[in-house]
């Protein structure tokens, strides 16, 4: 998509919300990964995505600055429903606190730190939705983590799995976190317990149904 067919889509999608925009704002202005910000039209959907399918219970691995999980929450059908957000790196953390309070969705969300493959074992609970967009290099590891607490006919998304382009061309190939991309992309095509799709927006989202 080219910069003027993208600025068109933009402005011919649902406006995004102030909360998200500021969140938007100050990711591209204070982290040097700025990029890794889900953005207005991804945002949008990962939004309806959520209203479609009418979880109670999400699971984010990979808060990053906080902008999908307010997305995820826009989506919720009500306060009584929840999503637990894991982000590895503490830094973050009081920019992710800071910024979703300025939403008053943030109740919606409950926010852990630390690895996702101690602390979903913890939780105790098993959800309607899974939304992966963390180390590329364990998709795989995290996709049969959260496949035990996802609840039959639930929903995965996975961000960034066509990874640039990277994963069709030999050179990148040689990068573990194109390897990863490639390595969890081949897993969820044989897994025999769900459906799937791939949707070439951005740097490509995967969804995953798991079989009733």
């Amino acid at each position: 998509m080219n910069e003027g067919l993208e600025e068109y889509v933009l402005e011919h999608i649902d406006d995004e919300p102030e909360a998200l925009a500021r969140i938007d704002h100050d990711t591209h202005v204070q982290n040097y990964y700025w990029h890794m910000c889900s953005g207005h039209l991804q945002g949008r959907l990962i939004k309806m995505l959520t209203s479609m399918i009418k979880p109670r219970r999400v699971l984010e691995l990979g808060t990053f600055s906080g902008y999908s999980a307010l997305c995820l929450a826009e989506g919720l059908s009500s306060d009584d429903c929840l999503i637990d957000t894991i982000e590895i790196n503490d830094e973050q953390e009081d920019f992710i606190r800071e910024h979703l309070a300025l939403s008053p969705l943030a109740k919606r969300i409950r926010l852990h730190i630390g690895d996702a493959r101690d602390i979903v074992p913890t939780l105790g609970e098993r959800y309607d939705l899974v939304f992966i967009d963390a180390n590329k290099r364990q998709y795989v590891e995290y996709y049969d983590l959260v496949m035990d607490y996802l609840n039959p006919g639930g929903y995965i998304i996975a961000d960034n799995t066509l990874w640039a382009g990277k994963v069709v061309d030999p050179k990148a190939q040689r990068e573990a976190q194109t390897r990863g991309i490639m390595a969890f992309n081949d897993h969820v095509k044989q897994d025999t317990r769900v459906e799937r799709v791939i949707i070439p927006l951005r740097d490509g989202l995967t969804l995953i149904r798991k079989l009733p």
